[in-house]
């Protein structure tokens, strides 16, 4: 359910800009750092077995492992908060609002490992994909179930009763036999 009516109209829209704001702020701070080309002297062939590139991070240590495992963790990890925010739904699924999400930043992340073939010193990486999708989920498990309780109990008449609202108000802007009944439309033959 979008909450765009009641005494709280108004912040739900300056959350949902803010949070619109944030994310094409993000996807061009993403853009910029993954599909600019590279001066390397060398590129590595692009990895299309899963967890080959991981397994090759963690044979490099645990210093340069955290940091090349946890830079693809926290890269889209911020689309998880930001996607929903975006939506500006408070009453959702838990799981609805996980499944979207998490399709979302793996489409992302795909579309950005699909755009490097073209540029320059950058490679495909199947690993990135699953990391990146990984830290989507992450950062939404963690951050939005918790965010959505907070704004679901807060103070502010109107927010906890809207559901219960909603269904009273369709209810009596029905009329006394029920809705108007629809006819299907007919081509017209030729």
């Amino acid at each position: 359910m979008d909450v765009r009516q009641g005494s709280d109209g108004q912040t739900v829209i300056h959350f949902r800009a803010a949070g619109v704001t944030l994310l094409l702020a993000h996807l061009l701070l993403v853009g910029w750092l993954t599909l600019r080309p590279l001066d390397v002297p060398w590129i590595t062939a692009a990895n299309f077995e899963p967890l080959a590139s991981i397994r090759a991070d963690l044979a490099l240590g645990p210093v340069e492992a955290t940091r090349r495992i946890g830079g693809a963790l926290l890269l889209l990890a911020p689309l998880g908060v930001l996607l929903p925010m975006a939506g500006g739904r408070i009453f959702v699924s838990p799981w609805v609002s996980l499944l979207r999400t998490v399709a979302a930043g793996a489409l992302i992340s795909l579309a950005i490992e699909l755009g490097q073939t073209g540029v320059p010193g950058q490679v495909v990486d199947i690993d990135s994909v699953l990391l990146n999708t990984t830290g989507v989920v992450l950062a939404h498990l963690l951050v939005v179930p918790v965010c959505r309780a907070r704004l679901r109990r807060r103070g502010v008449p109107g927010v906890r009763d809207l559901p219960r609202y909603r269904q009273e108000t369709r209810l009596r802007d029905e009329a006394p036999g029920g809705p108007t009944p629809t006819i299907t439309r007919v081509g017209i033959a030729p």
